[in-house]
């Protein structure tokens, strides 16, 4: 596979791995099982991309989080915020409109 191609197969990655995150927080999660739940679902994602990925969307009020000593680990778990829940809604929303005229360009291309 080229350099270009990957470079935008990961550009396109990129967007969607933040609509999957800000859904699979609408439940409390901790990183490892965040990631888990998203290998399941068939979305591998490395922990040197997850990790920056939930701390950005922290930084912009779309998860909150906590720490916790539950399990008799400390592990800090996130979820989707109110504000998180809002922009996912809006992002869904672009994201199945751009689907849908991607269909369309197909459809009428073949």
């Amino acid at each position: 596979m080229s350099a270009k191609l990957e470079s935008m197969r990961l550009e396109l990655r990129r967007g969607i791995l933040i609509l999957a995150v800000l859904n699979a927080l609408k439940q409390e999660q901790y990183g490892y099982s965040l990631r888990k739940s998203l290998q399941a679902v068939d979305i591998d994602i490395e922990e040197g991309t997850l990790y920056p990925l939930v701390r950005r969307l922290e930084s912009y009020g779309l998860l909150d989080s906590r720490w916790s000593s539950e399990e008799g680990r400390k592990r800090r778990y996130y979820q989707t915020s109110p504000k998180g829940i809002e922009t996912l809604q809006t992002l869904q929303t672009d994201w199945q409109q751009l689907n849908e005229s991607l269909v369309k360009i197909s459809e009428a291309n073949k």
